[in-house]
């Protein structure tokens, strides 16, 4: 689906999506994380944790730190902005942040958001 200037990719239906729970998917030829929070919003980042070196954040723990969402790689306990993709354990460090679109019943990912300054 094209919307203004983004191509957005179909991934699934939001009741699809587990609570504090994340998928991973293959979105524009890249792997893509997917997590639904308690709140019901749906956030999207990129699946390899960058200190483990590894595609896992799907499989992290699901949370908030004074007020911000977050997922905690299972590997290292790193703990990733799901808003924006920074890491709230060390700044330096951030995965990359998809834009996401719910619309009826379904999930959307667009394109990679410019990373945060």
């Amino acid at each position: 689906m094209t919307r203004g200037d983004r191509t957005w990719e179909k991934v699934c239906s939001v009741d699809d999506l587990e609570i504090e729970r994340g998928v991973t998917a293959l979105v524009h030829g890249q792997a893509v994380a997917i997590f639904r929070t308690h709140d019901g919003e749906v956030y999207a980042l990129g699946n390899h944790d960058p200190f483990a070196k590894a595609s896992v954040l799907a499989r992290g723990i699901v949370g908030t730190r004074a007020g911000v969402p977050f997922v905690a790689s299972p590997m290292h306990k790193h703990a990733f902005d799901l808003r924006t993709g920074v890491c709230l354990d060390d700044e330096q460090a951030s995965v990359p942040c998809y834009d996401v679109l719910v619309e009826g019943g379904f999930v959307h990912v667009g394109g990679r958001r410019r990373a945060v300054a």
